[in-house]
């Protein structure tokens, strides 16, 4: 159990990374209301309380108190270069919205998912997440922003083949540090790293990059596989 419990409103709830982190907040103590489409609600986890509506038109702004602490996890599944005109339409309007849904709530720390940046890959997505990420920023609110580069879990394993790479570029001087910055973590570390971000908010905006997502309580695994 938390040692505070917090009043947590989550967007993507029913989805790769809210599906596993509501569970989560629960069992610790902490109340959970997702923002859900009629059509999805029955995908929510036992314990957690819906609003039904949608992340894209900012229709649920009224209906986030009294919760402390949002969450925003919205963005497009399988993120790839061929899908930029969708990250403009979905992550940015989402961004967006929760940011301002945020603000007029009176929501005292916002959590937001990101990614690693910058890479020679994928910049249409980097610079949506970039642009929320600086409304952020403008908006005044406390924040956690996470930058993962790729969350290895169930569906999302063909990176492992890339390990190796990974860990000989980490011990070259030269390269180290993009390695690093841009190191891949599991939804092991990310689940942990989210939790610990609900349970601990920020005064202003704290950014955790791969390394810190790495270092949270539940890396010993994928950890212990890098340093091999």
């Amino acid at each position: 159990m938390s040692a505070v419990s917090q009043h947590v409103f989550l967007t993507g709830g029913s989805g790769y990374m809210g599906s596993r982190l509501i569970p989560r907040l629960l069992s610790r103590g902490h109340r959970v209301t997702a923002l859900v489409r009629p059509h999805s609600q029955g995908k929510l986890p036992s314990g957690c309380e819906a609003v039904l509506g949608n992340a894209l038109d900012g229709s649920y702004r009224e209906r986030i108190k009294p919760a402390t602490t949002f969450v925003q996890l919205v963005g497009v599944s399988h993120p790839s270069p061929a899908k930029a005109a969708e990250f403009r339409s979905i992550d940015l309007v989402a961004g967006r919205e929760a940011i301002a849904a945020a603000v007029s709530a009176g929501i005292q720390h916002l959590i937001y998912v990101s990614v690693a940046h910058t890479a020679p890959v994928m910049k249409a997505y980097i610079a949506v997440r970039a642009e929320c990420e600086t409304l952020i920023r403008e908006s005044g609110l406390n924040a956690t922003i996470l930058r993962p580069w790729y969350v290895l879990g169930p569906g999302h394993r063909w990176p492992y083949v890339l390990v190796p790479a990974y860990w000989l570029l980490e011990r070259i001087s030269s390269t180290r540090e993009a390695a690093q910055r841009l190191g891949l973590v599991t939804l092991e570390q990310m689940l942990p790293a989210l939790t610990d971000a609900v349970e601990s908010p920020s005064t202003g905006v704290r950014v955790l990059g791969v390394p810190e997502i790495r270092a949270g309580r539940a890396n010993a695994a994928f950890g212990a596989a890098l340093a091999r």
